[in-house]
Formats: structure tokens, C-alpha cells, sequence
């Protein structure tokens, strides 16, 4: 069973008396853990200038990286903080250590508390990952990154969705980090969508809402916010809205009974956080417009008719999406008249908070419109224990971040995950440990873990592999060899990364590609496919006789995958999509272990 949420209004202090400091730099209160009285959210709110409070709901990007305090990034940062007074931070990539002792400096320097937060839809590791080492790809570790969630969507399990928000949690407070724009509560029913794919719980709208439920319980109930996103429904689209507006041409009946499902879920079980989605419906509002910027979404369906009370977050305002209609500066204003509470990623800081402020004193909307989504920043910081307490304890991180235990939770869901589409020869598992195994990667030259845990586990059981990569830029491959070292051994597997949903422009394979499996095909090698990248390959190459989904190439599934093909793990996954018209939803063969 899974914990009953006690909702973002009440979340769990405990942490922050584990991870944070209360020396030197504390903004007010006796130094213990709690919070403050709500008069202080009072208070600050009426010393502020109109400039002020604006700046209190724009919070720009900063790497998690290094930085030396005399770079231009440092005095970039400086400025944000003490000339422009921003209320938050996004926060992007780096390693553990750095991320933490960055925060902290960011902290140190602002009078007010700053709230940061991170896409973490993966795990605290999908930000706070050491990365790898070039040009050797040594995984220079980090925090734990899960499988991401459609994977968790194949194994149906509500408790796995549940612990992987508690560990984000943990993880990512440790860090400093507080909100999680996590979980994607979009049900991906188009196969297209080349920018959710498996970052959704899959195309079944109820399993969606539960998993996603059991997600923000176990993250809200240790102290992170979460953010359902991408509000109304990002699933449904053929387009991606960094480059360009989706629009969603569907009924008010279908979002009713589909997209809006996971969100209604998700609102009644207390998410502190609703990320807009950057795209147009034209059943909620026929002016074109995309919904961060339609006050008939934001404003009149999910606060009127929803009746949601927490944050309002954009999502990030530098996409085309809302850049190409408006202009970044009326685009803002357009934001914070729907309803948005906070900006994130502008284009231009300065510019962008100017035009907060321009939107009052244009009569755009009143200052009181303003005032209602800094009190709820202000009320967040206050709630979190931020103005008694707001750095975290860089000794503890060690012991708390990419913990052993915490590991083998990842690898659970990975193993549960694992989905055996097709195996129409009773391929998998594997046969003799002597075989002559042809491993082929076929990634991105810039994906350096692609393969690497994945041969590395099969190496394990198969000490006469041969491995090769396949890199997805080259057009000029010497096929014809790799079809010879095929024809050479036992078994052929061909691993894809192609189509990864946060890196991809396309979730397509290139036609080299799926000729080269075709050919492998036809001259009888029957090759054993396994989906790292887009989980819908199975359309593109319909005549293999063995298709393995692992949801993602995170080197966590990588390890699963391997195991599940030598027979170390049970399969046990089940699709939470169909692969029209080669697979429908719930289907995966199911393998029992090896005894070992």
C-alpha cells in the first residue's frame, strides 16, 4: 500500500533538521527547525518595492557546475541575486558536491530565502550526476538516476512509483534543491511525440494518475514539492514545443475523460506545484493562444473548476512555443494575467522582470494579481523552514546521496521494468555461455555511456562477446562489415538509444538503420532487438522476431537489460502503450530467472 499523502501544506520538516546548517547565514528565528509564524510572509510582502515582488517570481537557469568566483557566470549569478533580488533558481547539471556548495553560496548571498528548483523526473541523478570522463566514459557517479517513467508504468506497481519519489526527495533536499518539476502527468496516446515518449507513465490515463499520485506522495511527504506537468496534457502531440506550438485538436469530452485525468488526480491528492503546457487547445480556448498565456486554462479551469491552490510554475519561457506569437516581454505579461506564479528559464532576466512591473503599471493586471503569486512563493519558503534554515549540510550530503540501498531501489524498478514484446522464437533468455554474441550500440557519438553497462553486465555470462558502435551521425558506415561479423556469430543483438525523449529531435530511426536490421533479417541472423531509446521502433522494424523494451539507456537499465537477455532476472514488464498496430497495451512475455 502506499502511503496516504499528507498533502503540501503540512510537508515533512524532518529533513531539513538532517541536511541543513542553521550557522551564520539564517534569515530570522531561533536557528531550530519548524517554520515561522505566517506573519513573516506578511511582513516581507509589505516591505517590498512593486519591482521587488516581481522578481520574487522570476527565477532563471544556472548550471550546477564550477565556477570560479571572479568568471563572468559567478558575476552574472552575483547580479541576479543582489541587484535583481530573484526569489529562485533553476537548477541544471553537475555533480553532487558542486551543486550543494552552489546553492549554499547562492543562499549566502540573498537576503530573502531562495527556492530552487529542478527537473528531477529521473531521480535527483538526472541533474546531480558526476557525468562521464572523456575520453575514457569512466561514470564518475553521483545521485541516483531512476529509469525514467514509463518504465516505472510497465511495472504497474504504485509502491516502486512511491519510493522513487521518497528517494528524490531526500536526494534532492540533501542537495539544496526544494521543488521537483516531476512527475510528466501526460498520457502519451501518439506514438509521434517526440519530446514525451517515455518521460510519461504511458498512454492508460488511470495508470498515469496513480502512478503519478504514488509519486508525489512519497516526494511531498519527505519534504520536496512536486509539479504535475504538463498542464492541460502534453501527450497528444506531434510536435515539439521548444521548436513550435503543438496544438491539440481534440474535444473537451476527450481531455475530459483523457488528458485531464492524471491532472484531477494529481490536484485532489495535494501536488504543491502545476507545471502550464506551452501548446493550444482549442476546446478550452479558441483564441489559439498555448496555455501558459490562456487565462481560460489557467486561471478559469484549473483554479476555478480544478480548484487548485498551489503554485502555478511556466514552463520554460525561452521555447518558441510562446516566443514566436508575442515576443518574450508580452509573453510575460500575457503569463502573469493567466494565472502563471512563477517564470522560469526567461530569456532575459532584467528584461523579464521589467516586464512583470510594465504589466501593472500598463493596467495589464492589478498589483494585487501580483501580490497572490508572491505570497504563495513567500508562503513556500516559509512552509519549507527556509527563513530559520537554508543551507544544507555539505558533510552529510556524502551519506545521504547515491546511498547502496538507495541503488538497489533503482535497480528494482529497472529489473520490474524490463518488457519482452516479442520473442516469436524463444530467443530470450540466451542459450549456451559459450556462444559467439555480437553486440551492436547504435547511438549518438556524444551518448558515451550508451552500451557501456550493458556489454559490461553481459560480459558477466557471455566471455566470447564481441561488441561494436554504430553511431547514428555517420552516413558513410562500413555496413558490410558489421553484417560480416553477424554472419560470423552465434547471436546478434542490436541495441538502439535512437530517439531518446529528452534529446531528440525525432523519434524516428534513420532508414540506414532499419535496413541494416532488415538485412540482418533476411539473411537469417534473426537479430535480438532491445529499445533503449524510443520504445515505438517496434513499427519501424516489424519482422523482427525478438523486441525488448528497457525504457530508457540510463546505465541502471542498461544492468537490467542485460540480466533479463542471460536470464540473471525474471521479465516481468508489461506495455503501458501500444505499438499500433504490432502491439497492444498490457502485452509482454513473461520469463522466470534462472536458477543460479
Amino acid at each position: 500500500m502506499v502511503p496516504k499523502s499528507k498533502g503540501f501544506p503540512v510537508l515533512a520538516l524532518v529533513l531539513l533538521a538532517a541536511s541543513c546548517t542553521t550557522m551564520g547565514t539564517n534569515t530570522g528565528g531561533s536557528g531550530q527547525t519548524g517554520t515561522t509564524s505566517p506573519g513573516w510572509t506578511d511582513s516581507l510582502l509589505s516591505s517590498m518595492t512593486l519591482r521587488e515582488k516581481a522578481a520574487q517570481i522570476v527565477w532563471p537557469s544556472v548550471l550546477g557546475d564550477y565556477a570560479s568566483g571572479d568568471s563572468p557566470q559567478w558575476r552574472r549569478l552575483t547580479q541576479y541575486i543582489q541587484q535583481e533580488k530573484v526569489g529562485g533558481f533553476t537548477i541544471s547539471v553537475g555533480s553532487p558536491i558542486e551543486v550543494a556548495a552552489k546553492l549554499n553560496a547562492l543562499q549566502s548571498m540573498s537576503k530573502v530565502p531562495l527556492l530552487f528548483g529542478a527537473d528531477l523526473e529521473a531521480g535527483a541523478g538526472f541533474r546531480a550526476s558526476g557525468g562521464d570522463f572523456v575520453p575514457n566514459a569512466i561514470d564518475l557517479g553521483g545521485a541516483i538516476v531512476f529509469p525514467p517513467e514509463m518504465a516505472v508504468g510497465a511495472t504497474r506497481d504504485t509502491t516502486l512509483a512511491y519510493e522513487q519519489g521518497r528517494l528524490t526527495a531526500l536526494e534532492g533536499r540533501a542537495l539544496g534543491i526544494h521543488i521537483a518539476y516531476a512527475p510528466v502527468l501526460d498520457v502519451n496516446n501518439n506514438p509521434d511525440n517526440p519530446v514525451i515518449n517515455t518521460r510519461s507513465y504511458g498512454e492508460d490515463p488511470q495508470l498515469a494518475a496513480r502512478m503519478g499520485v504514488a509519486f508525489i506522495h512519497g516526494l511531498q511527504d519527505h519534504g520536496m514539492i512536486a509539479t504535475g506537468k504538463h498542464f492541460p496534457g502534453h501527450g497528444d502531440t506531434g510536435v515539439n514545443s521548444h521548436l513550435a506550438l503543438p496544438v491539440v485538436t481534440v474535444s473537451r469530452s476527450r481531455l475530459d475523460t483523457v488528458e485531464l485525468v492524471p491532472f484531477r488526480a494529481a490536484v485532489n491528492g495535494g501536488v504543491g506545484a502545476i507545471m502550464s503546457f506551452h501548446g493550444s487547445m482549442p476546446a478550452l480556448d479558441s483564441s489559439g493562444v498555448p496555455g501558459t498565456l490562456s487565462p481560460k486554462v489557467l486561471t478559469g479551469l484549473l483554479r476555478g473548476e480544478m480548484g487548485f491552490r498551489g503554485i502555478i510554475i511556466s514552463d520554460a519561457m525561452d521555447m518558441r512555443a510562446v516566443l514566436d506569437q508575442f515576443g518574450a516581454a508580452e509573453a510575460v505579461k500575457r503569463a502573469i494575467a493567466a494565472g502563471i506564479d512563477v517564470l522560469i528559464q526567461p530569456l532575459d532576466v532584467s528584461q523579464t522582470i521589467d516586464a512583470v512591473v510594465a504589466g501593472v503599471t500598463e493596467g495589464r493586471y492589478r498589483e494585487a494579481r501580483l501580490d497572490s503569486s508572491v505570497r504563495r512563493v513567500l508562503e513556500t519558503k516559509r512552509k519549507l523552514g527556509l527563513a530559520q534554515s537554508k543551507l544544507v549540510d555539505l558533510s552529510a550530503l556524502r551519506f545521504l546521496v547515491g546511498d547502496s540501498s538507495n541503488v538497489q531501489i533503482a535497480r528494482q524498478v529497472a529489473e520490474k521494468s524490463i518488457t519482452l514484446v516479442k520473442d516469436s522464437l524463444r530467443q530470450v533468455p540466451l542459450g549456451v555461455p559459450t556462444a559467439r554474441v555480437l553486440s551492436i550500440t547504435v547511438a549518438r557519438r556524444a551518448d558515451l555511456p550508451a552500451g557501456n553497462a550493458f556489454n559490461a553486465e553481459l560480459r558477466t555470462g557471455l566471455p566470447n562477446l564481441r561488441t561494436e558502435f554504430v553511431s547514428t551521425e555517420d552516413a558513410t558506415l562500413n555496413y558490410p562489415r558489421l553484417i560480416a561479423a553477424a554472419d560470423s556469430s552465434d547471436v546478434t543483438i542490436v541495441s538502439s538509444y535512437v530517439g531518446q525523449s529528452w534529446d531528440a529531435l525525432t523519434a524516428s530511426a534513420p532508414q540506414a538503420f532499419t535496413d541494416f536490421v532488415q538485412t540482418l533479417v533476411q539473411r537469417g541472423r534473426r537479430p535480438i532487438v532491445v529499445a533503449f531509446g524510443n520504445p515505438y521502433l517496434l513499427q519501424q522494424l516489424p519482422w523482427v522476431s525478438a523486441y525488448l523494451v528497457a525504457w530508457g539507456g540510463f546505465p541502471v537499465s542498461q544492468t537490467a537489460a542485460a540480466r533479463a537477455l542471460l536470464g540473471s532476472s525474471a521479465i516481468s514488464g508489461h506495455l503501458p502503450i501500444s505499438i499500433p498496430p504490432y502491439a497492444s497495451r498490457g502485452r509482454g512475455e513473461e520469463r522466470a530467472a534462472r536458477a543460479p
